[in-house]
């Protein structure tokens, strides 16, 4: 008896090899993702610590910057004090005096011990709107606009940041 329906038998074989193709391009996909996802967590992570580094770095260095702020008006009256005290002044009261130069030499140890530096400007100098804030604007003979006419107040700097600019009034005499 003959079968109706004869077919090779290749037909009825699989190929074993035939579907390996597309599972290794399947494996290969999937590779190259995990170690792409493998490679930005390495990355994230490597960011991270550097990130956490320099938060570490800048806490320790301008972490004090709200009490160093709050220190400066202290700076200024001692500075004040001293010189609005007269000849006389001085020498009624030397020992008076002298405790304020020497707390207000004090604060200024401490202010240097921990990167705290003094902006002094002086009258003649160019105004430097990064360090300098122009109080007023007046036209004064012999000068030129843009230089410093009067100091009102020292500025500070923390380490490289700006804490308070120093406060001066500025020359608008216009150029002939």
């Amino acid at each position: 008896m003959t079968e109706q329906n004869e077919q090779p038998i290749e037909d009825y074989l699989e190929d074993p090899l035939a579907d390996q193709g597309d599972e290794v391009a399947r494996l290969t996909a999937e590779r190259d993702e995990l170690r792409d996802k493998w490679m930005r967590a390495l990355a994230d992570a490597e960011n991270s610590r550097k990130r956490a580094d320099k938060d570490r770095r800048d806490a320790e260095q301008y972490g004090g910057s709200r009490l160093a702020r709050d220190l400066l008006p202290v700076h200024d009256a001692l500075t004040r004090a001293l010189d609005a005290a007269s000849d006389e002044q001085r020498a009624a009261a030397s020992a008076l005096i002298e405790g304020v130069e020497l707390t207000l030499r004090e604060l200024s140890n401490v202010f240097t011990k921990h990167g705290i530096t003094i902006i002094r400007p002086e009258a003649g100098e160019k105004f430097d709107p990064a360090i300098h804030e122009a109080m007023f604007e007046a036209a004064v003979p012999g000068t030129i606009a843009g230089q410093i006419i009067q100091v009102m107040d020292n500025g500070f700097h923390l380490h490289d940041r700006l804490l308070r600019p120093a406060k001066v009034g500025v020359s608008s005499t216009p150029a002939s």
